[in-house]
């Protein structure tokens, strides 16, 4: 996230009442990261004692889409090394609840942490002139992230917030709701320095730093336990609902050093001291990720930095398998769906959905639950979509996480207003 410098002391008496005032959970106090395309594939963690991270989905850009192909896989890395992980949406609508409709219709059914887990609308760019307007596309989002079943918060630093948007109208409706940058240099930061905090209510996670550790990286604090939200029961590896990414994350967590195999990516532990030759190894190499090349009985060379290291000594972050593929499709359930409706759509049959999904009950699926397909083929033919009654084409470009020109291109539609029941759709 881009922020500006908070050029003023404030005085932090302010942070201490809210903290004290707050609700007390188990996550008071912890630090954690966000996440953007810019942290790679699997993200990067600052400290050991890190519990949190929030990726970025994507978001609009003034009613641009773009999405961030680095999402599930730092979803999936965060639950691979025992992290809670967050979601956060660039919400770049300025006034418009037209633009924040079609976004938040976009990326709810994208969605890959748990259920009841933070969702964050970042609105630190592209503000109308109409602060009401702003306000009101903000609570709009909140409202439909609260609606879709996660914890919602507004994301933005305090003097945009203050210029743009009728702030206690959010905390009031959304109580603890703000996550707030703010701090005075770019230099080396790695604990929070309360003589910058940003002295506003309903401030539950404070972004203290942009220079987490040398070379970049935000640094944030949960002031009040909210990143507790979908991990109630403390254990990250074990979120209270399933998704691809935290699935492929709690399998990861569960590789045992002797199962390391060549071409998972790992990351050295903190914990770790030395190389398999004795040298010390760097902490800057502890905040990275790394391809297995070789192993060597308990031993493993990993890529970029060449180096031996122990097998104890490095976590997966994947199992070699499907993040790596990219032929893993997803479907969420929709009112009315089959298991073998679905199948059609993918060109494969329902038993191997139900294989692949650990169904006992084929005919037993519910709406908003999703459906995993790996196939066999790198995808280089197109899918179909047979539209039903009541669709329309932005309705099936969300189910199907496409957009309605892709549609409108793929199938020669002349007027995108008139599709019909039983027509097939590429996409």
């Amino acid at each position: 996230m881009k922020k500006l410098i908070k050029k003023a002391a404030i005085t932090s008496v302010a942070f201490f009442v809210v903290a004290a005032s707050g609700p007390v959970f188990a996550a008071v106090g912890d630090q954690g990261v966000d996440w953007s395309k810019y942290n790679g594939d699997y993200g990067n963690f600052g400290y050991d004692h890190d519990k949190f991270a929030f990726s970025q989905i994507g978001g609009t850009y003034g009613g641009l889409f773009v999405d961030q192909a680095t999402y599930p896989t730092q979803v999936a890395s965060a639950i691979a090394q025992g992290k809670r992980a967050h979601t956060y949406i660039w919400y770049q609508v300025g006034g418009s609840q037209e633009v924040a409709k079609a976004a938040l219709d976009r990326y709810l059914p994208k969605i890959q942490t748990p259920k009841n887990s933070i969702v964050a609308l970042d609105y630190e760019s592209g503000a109308s002139g109409d602060k009401q307007a702003n306000t009101d596309a903000i609570l709009y989002g909140m409202r439909r992230v609260k609606a879709a079943g996660y914890t919602p918060m507004y994301y933005s630093y305090k003097p945009y917030t203050l210029a743009n948007v009728n702030y206690k109208q959010i905390i009031k409706e959304f109580p603890n709701s703000l996550w707030i940058a703010a701090y005075p240099n770019y230099e080396v930061t790695p604990v929070p320095n309360y003589s910058f905090f940003p002295s506003m209510d309903g401030i539950s996670v404070f972004q203290f730093t942009s220079t987490y550790v040398a070379g970049g990286l935000d640094g944030n604090v949960d002031l009040t336990g909210i990143t507790d939200k979908g991990y109630e029961n403390g254990n990250a590896t074990k979120p209270d609902t399933d998704t691809p990414a935290t699935d492929d994350g709690k399998d990861a967590n569960e590789v045992t050093p002797s199962e390391i195999q060549e071409g998972m990516t790992v990351t050295i532990k903190f914990s770790a001291t030395n190389y398999s030759t004795g040298q010390a190894i760097p902490k800057w190499v502890k905040e990275n990720s790394y391809k297995v090349l070789q192993k060597s009985g308990n031993k493993v060379l990993l890529d970029n930095i060449m180096s031996w290291v122990a097998a104890s000594d490095v976590q997966a972050l994947d199992t070699g398998g499907s993040n790596s593929t990219g032929n893993t499709q997803t479907h969420i359930v929709q009112s009315g769906d089959t298991l073998s409706g679905i199948a059609s759509n993918w060109g494969t049959n329902w038993q191997e959905l139900a294989r692949q999904n650990s169904l006992s009950n084929p005919n037993m699926i519910y709406t908003g639950q999703v459906i995993r397909f790996t196939g066999g083929q790198s995808g280089a033919t197109s899918r179909t979509y047979t539209v039903r009654s009541g669709d329309n084409l932005s309705s099936i470009a969300s189910r199907l996480g496409t957009t309605v020109q892709s549609l409108v291109s793929m199938n020669g539609i002349s007027n995108p207003n008139l599709i019909y029941a039983g027509q097939n759709l590429n996409y």
